[in-house]
């Protein structure tokens, strides 16, 4: 484990990585005894300074949630990261990618809470009951590591790679989907380039949230009433630059598209 002052030296030269667009070093290369702990830790501090800064905390994603990524990464469990307010697109909108460094976008169903969950020890059960709706979204990625050389410490400690996202506007109520059937096609440019279904988050999404709920709880933390949770990608990521244009296509979920235009 890092000593907290190097803890804070590495969050605060993510922080400034973000800022800057300038990427760093891989973590773990230049500290391999960094452990989860200490990623999450670090993680935490950048999102606490956030709050201080008068961020909105709108929710969080969970990562990691297919069988290839978690084999990739060699790690048995999902990830987490929080996601502020000011990280939202406007579905159908023009958004500009000038303040990112190297984004890519996979596409992703979201539960939107109707009431507070915290774990541990939450259940699929509580986990059902605290779901108001869900809707398609799509999370945009991004790495304040070069060229992605990163572990799973590394992107933990980058809150989860996190950087924009873009939910959709049908609301479907939990009882009116079967989420693991849910089929999804990611397009770029009027291409598909993607496809996949519900299944591909931990069998089910639902498992992602009672993931994310009992590991916050275990560091004191819990999931309120009105955050929304990305619950993982359904299929692989596709690379971003200015002009193109995307759209997920979901099964009863509907449409939600960006396109990426120049600087405003």
């Amino acid at each position: 484990m890092l000593n907290e002052s190097l803890l804070h030296d590495i969050a605060i030269e993510l922080a400034s990585a973000e800022a800057d667009r300038r990427p760093v070093k891989p973590i773990t290369e230049r500290f391999p005894e960094l452990t989860e702990s200490d990623a999450y830790d670090i993680q935490k501090l950048n999102a606490t300074k956030g709050f201080r800064a008068g961020r909105f905390l709108a929710g969080y994603k969970v990562g990691l949630t297919s069988r290839s990524a978690q084999k990739h990464f060699q790690v048995f469990e999902p990830d987490f990261g929080h996601l502020f307010a000011d990280m939202a697109w406007k579905d159908e909108a023009e958004e500009s990618l000038t303040s990112l460094i190297q984004p890519r976008i996979e596409a992703e169903i979201a539960f939107v809470l109707g009431k507070d969950l915290t774990g541990p020890g939450i259940t699929i059960a509580q986990a059902i009951s605290s779901v108001d709706y869900v809707v398609g979204a799509m999370e945009i990625i991004d790495s304040r590591i070069i060229d992605w050389k990163i572990t799973a410490c590394d992107t933990i400690a980058d809150n989860g790679s996190s950087a924009r996202y873009v939910l959709g506007s049908r609301a479907v109520p939990l009882s009116a989907i079967d989420l693991p059937s849910v089929g999804m096609s990611l397009s770029k440019n009027g291409e598909v380039w993607q496809t996949g279904a519900g299944s591909a988050v931990l069998g089910n999404p639902l498992n992602a949230l009672v993931f994310l709920a009992n590991r916050l709880g275990e560091r004191g933390m819990g999931l309120k009433a009105g955050q929304f949770i990305l619950s993982g990608a359904l299929s692989g990521v596709l690379p971003m630059k200015s002009g193109d244009f995307f759209t997920a296509e979901f099964l009863k979920l509907g449409r939600v598209s960006v396109r990426c235009g120049e600087a405003k």
